[in-house]
């Protein structure tokens, strides 16, 4: 966004995406692959005619299994690349002793009674890197409501052990990805916003698998439907050795695919044949 926003990343973030990351992306992927697995083998029992639209659909969407696994991977890659050129923060004795000294009182992130070490440094080292600076606003965005946010209340607030570090407008607590968002609306223009979420927001549209075997099928058809028109022609010129028989039901076919495929054409060149060819695989 042109330098306009910058990401505050303590380096044991990244450590700790990194640590996950081959486990989750394992996880992600092959739940979903599981998933589909169990409802085509449940629907494959289904006999009712209905039921085979939504068999259809399940099975032409394990097909696509590849690009989602892409698409997780690529999402990860996106993020890490995010979380690597924003301004990592190194946690020094400073901060350290800070969490020291909130875990002697008890406070949060210290209040649930677990190791909150690191959830503690985070605290700290926002409270360094928003201290130190008196330009710009600064936001700490969490989805850990448990060990940041106010007990038994509106999650969206903090809890009163750090909330002194939020003013409301030169630093602010958001929630969530709704709280990200919303973030970044209070930082913009709304609609300067909701052009940014336009131009940056790319959706992948893969064909389904019936319109792939449509498309195949397509190409099948015109290659042979060419050398059938060529074989044909041949014969009309005396030049093959097929049987009147033979000749007659390679007519009788060309008109079913002209039937079912009414534009269709001999190509007009090699480069168009060749083209055909080649996506069926046939050269």
């Amino acid at each position: 966004m042109d330098g306009d926003v910058e990401l505050l990343v303590p380096s044991l973030v990244i450590d700790e995406f990194e640590r996950n990351r081959e486990r989750i992306e394992q996880s992600m992927t092959t739940s979903v692959a599981d998933r589909f697995r169990l409802l085509q083998k449940d629907l494959e029992t289904l006999t009712a005619e209905w039921h085979r639209p939504g068999f259809e659909a399940i099975n032409a969407l394990a097909y696509e299994m590849p690009l989602i696994g892409a698409m997780a991977m690529r999402n990860f890659r996106d993020i890490l690349e995010l979380l690597r050129a924003g301004w990592v923060l190194e946690p020094s004795d400073a901060e350290r002793l800070g969490v020291v000294e909130r875990g002697l009182a008890k406070q949060a992130p210290f209040h649930r009674h677990k190791n909150s070490v690191a959830d503690a440094l985070l605290v700290e080292l926002y409270a360094t890197a928003g201290g130190e600076s008196e330009d710009g606003t600064y936001c700490f965005v969490t989805s850990n409501h448990l060990d940041f946010s106010v007990e038994n209340g509106d999650q969206r607030l903090p809890h009163p052990d750090i909330e002194a570090l939020f003013d409301g407008e030169s630093s602010r607590y958001y929630l969530g990805v709704c709280g990200l968002q919303a973030a970044m609306v209070d930082h913009y223009d709304p609609d300067e916003f909701r052009e940014i979420l336009d131009v940056s927001d790319f959706q992948e549209n893969p064909r389904t698998l019936d319109a792939i075997l449509e498309a195949e099928q397509e190409f099948f058809d015109r290659v042979w439907y060419e050398r059938s028109v060529l074989h044909t022609y041949r014969y009309e010129q005396g030049e093959s050795d097929e049987t009147p028989e033979q000749y007659k039901v390679s007519k009788d076919a060309q008109a079913r695919v002209r039937e079912r495929r009414p534009d269709l054409r001999l190509c007009d060149s090699d480069f168009e044949w060749g083209v055909s060819a080649a996506a069926i695989g046939d050269i």
